[in-house]
């Protein structure tokens, strides 16, 4: 599984108006604010963001101001994938190292959804061993406890992390990911494609 929430898109004011910077065209910026605050382009601007969007990454460097800020939930499995992305990326996550003993374990920490009831069987088996182990840890402070719980920890085990990114790093997200055999990748690259003017700037292959 994985949840993506609180999307924030950031910056189209002065990426667009950096686009125009090349040839000296900001006269014929025509994107506003609409009466929600929301950043509109403009024929314009649409027409000339998206010929540079299709002109390949030297041309299209406007892309990389334009940050997108989003929690994402998933498994360290996922995870693991995701951190090969270390360009033009930030995450603040939450902590294993400190915090894995805080509550106790249950299924809703893990991702489990296309698990098999005997691999569901074997997960309980592995969270009621980690509560012991928890709870052990808790009363004693003995450290070989804590221990075992980093070392034991299955990958589907879920992290939250509050991550930043900007649509250069999502188009090569996208096209490296969108026919990956996780199902975390598909359900990450259709919230790629419900970013503002995604079909005009990111999702331009398809």
């Amino acid at each position: 599984m994985i949840l993506l929430e609180r999307t924030s898109v950031m910056n189209w004011e002065n990426a667009i108006r950096g686009m125009r910077n090349p040839l000296n065209s900001w006269h014929l910026n025509d994107s506003e604010y609409d009466e929600d605050g929301n950043y509109v382009l403009g024929e314009n601007d649409r027409r000339l963001s998206h010929n540079l969007a299709t002109s390949g990454s030297d041309h299209r460097k406007f892309l990389r101001q334009i940050f997108v800020s989003v929690d994402i939930t998933a498994p360290l499995y996922w995870w693991k994938e995701y951190d090969t992305y270390k360009v033009a990326t930030v995450a603040n996550s939450t902590s294993t190292m400190h915090k894995i003993h805080a509550k106790a374990f249950g299924r809703e920490d893990f991702s489990c959804d296309r698990m098999s009831e005997a691999a569901l069987g074997e997960l309980d088996h592995m969270i009621a061993f980690l509560e012991a182990t928890r709870q052990k840890f808790v009363e004693t402070k003995e450290k070989a406890y804590w221990d075992d719980l980093i070392q034991l920890l299955p990958s589907s085990y879920n992290q939250t992390r509050t991550c930043t990114l900007n649509y250069e790093t999502l188009i090569n997200i996208y096209y490296a990911r969108r026919h990956h055999k996780l199902a975390e990748w598909h359900v990450f690259c259709d919230w790629i494609k419900s970013l503002p003017y995604a079909d005009l700037l990111i999702c331009v292959k398809d």
